[in-house]
């Protein structure tokens, strides 16, 4: 499915040189999942699981793509007042942290918000 909404702001943030191709339809999953009405909790733990999985792997785990992610939830100005608070943390981490992920990685760890540590996390949430 197409959403302008979800182009505008890829293309204003998420378009950064040397992302991965399976980045933007990852990133598009959750944002369709974070926007549904009514909102589906069980898509949007899908959604950003299989995020942070593909961010944590070796294909994803890339400066470009964890900046493309954090900087994509950052600047989007999403809100997401209906999902558990622990889930709120990951995605809120998401936004803050993760592009130290390769660049400074002591900082990502120290943050717990490595994309590994976020996988974890968000598997621990109930």
């Amino acid at each position: 499915m197409q959403s302008p909404q979800f182009d505008k702001i890829w293309s204003q943030h998420g378009r950064l040189p040397g992302i991965s191709p399976r980045l933007e339809s990852l990133a598009r999953e959750l944002f369709e999942a974070l926007l549904a009405k009514p909102l589906d909790l069980a898509r949007v733990r899908g959604a950003l699981e299989r995020l942070l999985v593909f961010l944590a792997g070796p294909a994803g785990r890339t400066d470009a793509n964890c900046r493309a992610i954090d900087t994509f939830l950052c600047l989007g100005e999403f809100e997401w007042p209906d999902l558990p608070d622990s889930i709120q943390d990951v995605l809120a981490d998401m936004a803050g942290a993760l592009h130290d992920t390769v660049s400074s990685p002591k900082v990502a760890l120290n943050l717990e918000s490595t994309p590994e540590q976020l996988l974890a996390r968000l598997q621990a949430a109930t």
